[in-house]
């Protein structure tokens, strides 16, 4: 009976070291955090006394290297000149205000393979041999070309300046435009990547960026970009209507990314945009059947703007009667009587017979197919080179060409020339181009 105070005594000085323990233990865990960090700093250097790099030094590790200046050429396809002046191009009006603009008079026909390959070689597609967009071979009707051909000997008959830069030791990686997936004349670009609808305008850019984002040793020297989906838009809503605009805002913005990832790595670029022909109305209320008369007669191997024709073996006579006939909204000419001012009519490739709707008119030389969509009002090109629908858009802009300078009209043959002036490549005096319309872009310092 004695020890039950005893007991009651000793539980008591018990609880109070175990709550005071408890306490310590608490207070332990919620100093913890800051225990820690105060031994992880102890085990760093003072932030006073690290050596952190100076301004210059930061600098020189953000430029790494004096970047030579490169060339760039850009192709937006169906790019009117004036839809740089409806307040949604502020990358693009701005390359153009401080740099150089024109207007460009595309050759004819005003298709898209003719046109680039024109501006890649200096040659006319009379002169160059892509006549079309769709050709047949003459000495073998059989064989024939469409966009999507890969076979190099259609190409054969000039080098693109990307050849012409190859040969030069010039190293350059294109991206999509017309003719550079195809090993013409024995060669392709040291880097190239084949073509697909299925990769947007922000993915293309981006393979540019990464080119430029190269050492020295293998950067490329010359790169070219292609984009189509202005065309597209065009196409299927018309030159003037918001969802074409609002397709041109978009490659905008993506040159404005080009712009800005070039001038954040301290990389000089010289960049020249061009489209190959304009972007002109359509309407379903002006079409011409020619399909109706063809059959039997004739074999139309394009159609649209512009329509070009072989005869049916043995219906020469027949064909030249129908076609030669006058027609409303449509002339038609045999390849010898192509008028001169078209520079059009010599090449084997060009077909026998060659009609040209009037502006805003559509030939279809083509019986349309079963599962065919009805006609709407939307856009094309392929008429009148002359026709301000289809001039063509040039921008020139860094540190080869002036600011604030805008030329008179010029042929888009002459592109050629002045990328070869911007390369330190040789001139061509055997081209159809000419320097001397651009000489006033260029720096003479």
């Amino acid at each position: 009976m004695q020890r039950a105070p005893n007991l009651r005594a000793a539980r008591a000085q018990t609880d109070k070291r175990l709550h005071s323990v408890t306490l310590i233990w608490q207070f332990s865990i919620m100093r913890l955090p800051h225990l820690l960090i105060a031994a992880a700093s102890a085990a760093l250097p003072i932030p006073a006394l690290a050596a952190a790099p100076p301004e210059q030094a930061v600098q020189s590790a953000r430029s790494e290297e004096q970047r030579a200046p490169i060339t760039i050429l850009v192709s937006i396809d169906g790019f009117r000149p004036d839809y740089l002046d409806r307040g949604i191009t502020p990358v693009l009006s701005q390359m153009a205000a401080e740099g150089v603009r024109a207007s460009m008079i595309p050759s004819f026909p005003t298709k898209t393979f003719p046109n680039h390959n024109a501006v890649a070689t200096g040659l006319r597609p009379d002169h160059n041999g892509i006549v079309g967009n769709n050709m047949v071979d003459p000495e073998d009707p059989k064989h024939s070309f469409w966009m999507g051909s890969q076979e190099p000997e259609w190409w054969d008959g000039a080098d693109q300046i990307w050849i012409t830069a190859e040969k030069a030791g010039i190293r350059t990686a294109t991206q999509f435009w017309p003719g550079t997936t195809v090993k013409a004349n024995g060669l392709y670009p040291t880097d190239w990547h084949q073509f697909s609808v299925d990769i947007g305008t922000r993915q293309r850019v981006d393979a540019i960026i990464d080119w430029a984002r190269r050492p020295t040793e293998n950067r490329p020297q010359f790169m070219i970009l292609y984009i189509e989906s202005v065309d597209s838009a065009g196409h299927d809503f018309g030159p003037f209507a918001p969802e074409t605009d609002e397709e041109v805002a978009v490659v905008d913005s993506q040159i404005g990314r080009l712009r800005d990832a070039l001038a954040e790595m301290g990389q000089p670029a010289n960049i020249v945009i061009v489209s190959d022909h304009g972007m002109g109305p359509t309407s379903a209320d002006r079409v011409i059947p020619l399909y109706r008369q063809l059959d039997g007669i004739g074999v139309p191997i394009e159609e649209g703007a512009y329509s070009s024709i072989n005869p049916v073996p043995g219906k020469d006579a027949e064909l030249s009667a129908l076609l030669l006939e006058p027609h409303e909204h449509m002339e038609c000419w045999p390849k010898a009587e192509i008028p001169a001012r078209f520079e059009y009519g010599t090449h084997p490739r060009v077909p026998d017979y060659v009609c040209l709707a009037e502006s805003g008119w559509i030939i279809r030389a083509k019986p349309p197919r079963p599962d065919a969509k009805q006609m709407k009002d939307g856009g094309t090109h392929g008429w009148d080179n002359l026709d301000p629908d289809m001039r063509a858009t040039f921008i020139a802009n860094g540190p080869a060409f002036r600011s604030g300078v805008t030329l008179p009209d010029f042929d888009n043959v002459d592109v050629n020339p002045l990328l070869r002036e911007v390369l330190g490549l040789p001139q061509d005096r055997s081209l159809d181009g000419d320097l001397e319309p651009l000489g006033g872009a260029l720096r003479q310092d």
